[in-house]
């Protein structure tokens, strides 16, 4: 990390560590004083400027939800579906523990734990408001970070963790995948799941995918390469991957292993950029204004 100004730190690449970065200039269109970068040595793409853990999670949990998200949004609902037959499907969830890592209003762990598939599950949010919620669905459940659990007393241990759209909403995305790791069971699964795919065909405006947000309350973008390192930095094999190419979610199952792989592919960051470039200039060509 290097310097501090006004409480917003600069990060090196979160998967390699390199300080060598670029700059994607055409995010500038869409994010306002916010700037994306892609690291020149794993091709991994980051917003290298983060306020503290704390400080993005309450701008999720006392301003996004509040104002502009719900997880009762057809397509939300949608990809949660998406993701509970995913899981169901490769590693089955019937009589499973399962915590949710940013549970939102528990509406998937209300989903998942009806009788189609049968699992016992758990909530951890730093919203207070979604934990009300969730009492009032009576979903056990914790309110705070990942981190704040993982160094709890008492925690649990899960045979399932699922990361929906969340990973790419934290401080420390390694960070949230240790902790979550502390809280499995011996070969126990992680299930990563979001919508930022790098280097697969662009199935959207950029302006839908660099909002005006903070730039750090989205700060990594995952392509497969990147997630698949990032869980293997962080003790996991990935077991099982969705059909990305053609889809809007990338999901990806990764086993708790001792001996997670190494030399897994990396981006090539020119073409990152190139990727960008061409996503700008369709939007710009086709979408503007939409």
């Amino acid at each position: 990390m290097q310097g501090i100004i006004s409480g917003v730190q600069d990060f090196p690449c979160d998967l390699c560590g390199s300080d060598d970065c670029a700059e994607i200039e055409v995010a500038r269109h869409y994010m306002g004083d916010g700037r994306l970068h892609v690291c020149k040595e794993c091709g991994f793409v980051y917003v290298r400027q983060r306020r503290s853990a704390q400080a993005i999670a309450d701008e999720w949990s006392d301003e996004l939800y509040k104002t502009s998200y719900t997880a009762r949004i057809p397509a939300i609902v949608a990809r949660q579906t998406f993701v509970a037959e995913f899981i169901h499907s490769e590693i089955g969830l019937h009589g499973k523990s399962v915590c949710d890592v940013g549970a939102g209003e528990g509406l998937f762990l209300d989903m998942i734990r009806e009788k189609r598939f049968g699992a016992n599950v758990f909530g951890i949010e730093p919203s207070a408001a979604n934990g009300k919620l969730m009492e009032g669905f009576g979903i056990e459940h914790f309110v705070g970070t990942i981190e704040d659990y993982a160094a709890s007393e008492n925690q649990a241990k899960f045979d399932i963790a699922t990361i929906m759209w969340t990973l790419e909403n934290c401080q420390s995305c390694l960070g949230m995948l240790r902790s979550t790791a502390d809280l499995l069971k011996d070969g126990g699964h992680v299930v990563v799941s979001t919508g930022s795919r790098i280097l697969v065909p662009f199935k959207k405006p950029l302006h839908y995918y660099l909002g005006p947000n903070g730039a750090d309350t989205h700060a990594f973008r995952f392509s497969f390469n990147a997630l698949a390192r990032a869980l293997a930095h962080s003790g996991f094999e990935v077991v099982a991957k969705n059909r990305f190419i053609d889809n809007d979610i990338l999901a990806v199952i990764a086993r708790k292993t001792d001996n997670p792989p190494t030399d897994l592919p990396t981006d090539d960051w020119q073409n990152v950029v190139g990727f960008f470039e061409r996503w700008h200039a369709e939007t710009q060509d086709f979408y503007a204004g939409t």
